[in-house]
Parts: C-alpha cells; sequence; structure tokens
C-alpha cells in the first residue's frame, strides 16, 4: 500500500479543535461524564465496571458488546459483530480485508477522507458525487454507469457527513438492488443512524436489509461518547469478519475491557441516550435556525435529515476559506471550510462550511459568531 495523504479535516481539527473558544463544527453529540453514564447503569453492571479486571480481552470484542450492539438491530447476532477501536479502524479492516489491486470500489462524495482514500490506496476507485443542487439527491443511474465489471464495493454514508442527508427508502431499496445485482459488498457508515428528525427517514441498517451489507457503527457520534474508543462492523459474513479480525492483529489487537463495558451500559440504554440527544439537537435547532435567519444574504442554509452536523453554503464575497480562517483566528471560533472536504474523484461545493450543533455550547457559539459578523459588516 501506498503512503496514504495527510489527512486534512484531522489535521486542521488537530491545530483548532482545543485551541478555539467554541467547537461550532464538532461532528459528535454532547458527552457525558462517567459519573453521568454510570448512573444509567444497573446494579449488576456497575459492580461489573467497578471490579473489572485491567486485562486483555477478547479480539473480536466481549460476548457482552457485541450482544449489546446485536440487540439494537433487527435479526442480527452477537456472532456477525466485530468490535473495533473507533469507527476509522473499522474502515480501515474493512476496506483491506476487501479490496485487491485489481478491484474497483465506488464511494460517495463528499466524504469522510479515509472512506475515500484507502480505498484509492488499494484499487481503482470512482466517486459518485451527491448533487448539492437537489437536496443532496443521490442519483441512482450514475451510480448504475459508474459499476464495472470489476466493481466489489460501494461505500455510503446516511445520515450523511458533512450534510445532514438521508437519502428516501426508494432509494435506498433501489441501491440494494443494485449491490446484489451486480454481487458487490455495501458498506454503510452508519454512526449517526438513530438522529433523523423523523422516525420515518431511519433507514434499514444494510446488515438488515442486505446479505452483502456491512454496517459501521461507533459509540463518538449519536451517543456522544468518543472517549470510549469503541466501534464495530457488522456483516452476517463470517469468514469476511474474520480476514477484517486478523488486519485489527496489525493495529489495536484489543479495545480497552473498561471502554467496551461502558458502551455495554450506554446501548442498554440506548432509548434514553438517543431521546436526550434529540431533544439537545432540536432545541440547539431552533437557536440555529435564528441565527441564518439574522444574515439571509450571507448564507444559505436548510435543515439536514439527520445527523448533528450540516454543510450550509456561504455567500460572503470574501470566500468560505477567508470567512472560516478569520472566525477562527479572530473569534476562536472553529468551523470547517469546503476544502477540508474536497475530492480526488469528483468535483465537490466550494463553498461550504461544516457545521455542528449537538453540543451545549451552541448557543454561545452562535453569539460569537454573530459578534464577529455584525463587527465586520
Amino acid at each position: 500500500m501506498s503512503m496514504l495523504p495527510d489527512f486534512r479535516l484531522e489535521t486542521y481539527l488537530g491545530k483548532w479543535e482545543f485551541a478555539c473558544r467554541y467547537h461550532m463544527t464538532a461532528s459528535d453529540m454532547q458527552s457525558m461524564s462517567l459519573k453521568e453514564l454510570l448512573a444509567l447503569a444497573t446494579p449488576e453492571d456497575r459492580e461489573i465496571f467497578e471490579n473489572l479486571p485491567l486485562q486483555y480481552i477478547e479480539t473480536t470484542g466481549t460476548p457482552a458488546l457485541r450482544a449489546a450492539v446485536a440487540a439494537t438491530h433487527q435479526g442480527v447476532k452477537s456472532g456477525d459483530i466485530l468490535a473495533f477501536a473507533g469507527a476509522e479502524e473499522g474502515i480501515f479492516c474493512a476496506m483491506h480485508a476487501l479490496l485487491e489491486k485489481n478491484d474497483h470500489a465506488i464511494v460517495v462524495t463528499p466524504n469522510y477522507q479515509s472512506s475515500e482514500e484507502l480505498p484509492r490506496a488499494l484499487c481503482a476507485t470512482t466517486g459518485v458525487a451527491l448533487d448539492a443542487d437537489n437536496n443532496w439527491a443521490l442519483d441512482l443511474d450514475v451510480m448504475r454507469a459508474a459499476i464495472r465489471p470489476n466493481t466489489k464495493l460501494i461505500a455510503i454514508n446516511f445520515p450523511h457527513n458533512p450534510t445532514g442527508k438521508v437519502i428516501d427508502r426508494a432509494t435506498f431499496d433501489g441501491l440494494v438492488a443494485l449491490c446484489r445485482q451486480h454481487g458487490i459488498w455495501l458498506f454503510s457508515d452508519e454512526v449517526y443512524r438513530g438522529l433523523e428528525r423523523k422516525p420515518e427517514l431511519r433507514l434499514p441498517s444494510a446488515i438488515e436489509a442486505y446479505e452483502k451489507g456491512l454496517t459501521l457503527g461507533v459509540m463518538s457520534k449519536a451517543y456522544g461518547l468518543p472517549g470510549l474508543r469503541v466501534g464495530w462492523v457488522a456483516s452476517c459474513d463470517h469468514e469476511l469478519l474474520y480476514r477484517m479480525e486478523r488486519v485489527k492483529h496489525y493495529l489495536s489487537i484489543c479495545n480497552a475491557g473498561p471502554s467496551e463495558h461502558l458502551a455495554v451500559i450506554a446501548l442498554k440504554a440506548t432509548d434514553k441516550i438517543i431521546a436526550r440527544n434529540q431533544a439537545l439537537i432540536a432545541s440547539n435547532l431552533v437557536a440555529v435556525d435564528a441565527f441564518f435567519a439574522d444574515f439571509p444574504d450571507m448564507f444559505d442554509w436548510q435543515h439536514p435529515d439527520g445527523g448533528c452536523i450540516a454543510f450550509p453554503r456561504y455567500l460572503g464575497k470574501d470566500g468560505v476559506e477567508t470567512f472560516c480562517r478569520r472566525l477562527v483566528e479572530e473569534a476562536g471560533v472553529v468551523l470547517l471550510p469546503a476544502g477540508l472536504y474536497a475530492s480526488e474523484l469528483t468535483s465537490t461545493p466550494s463553498d461550504r462550511f461544516r457545521i455542528g450543533f449537538g453540543r451545549n455550547h451552541v448557543p454561545e457559539g452562535l453569539a460569537a459568531m454573530r459578534a464577529f459578523l455584525r463587527s465586520n459588516q
């Protein structure tokens, strides 16, 4: 494998995320303290945590974690789950277990950079762009035209990062049918599943909908627990999971036992945590709507379908890159400009930025942005 390029988004956040006053591009929900999470535990699970030996655990994930993840899906068994140290490791292992140099992969753009760069480092890769002028729609005809005889994988992400788009059920079903027709694996990044604006927008999980579907999940985004560093891939193909496990042997080997048990506690409290996070998003979106309504000549804003991030258009003459740079340097507010989502495979919008609305400090961050804009008008 060739050397991977710099991860632009992570490099940028490495510079600003902990140095800024307001992290207004956060892609995860407001986290909880250890005390708050343990308050959701049953007495038995709390006792297990307090007496947990700090030793190696199963590479595949503890039986308790795999069972807890499986319980969040329909018809999924614990043996269908392979745990990872976050979602990033899951992407890395899945791509390396599936793709060889003579294969072809298709990825949706814009995307989280590793979803594009890892396939590109392994085999020929084609991008299919969401249509920014049509509410980020996915055109199945374009996807169909991108398929080659050696296409082995299609990678999607809904609710989408950075746009918050959720494709409609008919498009999703059509994509599954297309994959089934050609025997293509469907890798589905579902880290924001559960944060749809309306329940009817929620798509089936790939593992539930398709025999060659792979579902990527993590505790970081919808659950707001990135510090646990616990993710997973779900697949009905256990031989593929074994190949992924063999790749993992060269990476984390296994997760931290305390993290996996805390993830079990959170997964058992899924309904409570998701309801809390949905309420915070709803409250913050009221403030976000009011902010953009104050500056109609500077921003083009529309509600995302799901998740806790969106990708509005900046209309200022100085351009979005300059706007974001000045905003963080002069006001201490960090956003992600469109250049960090540029793709080598397709054209991507150059006038947008990622904004997050899943944290408690969103109203304060918006106030700082409002003050910056008014002082510079």
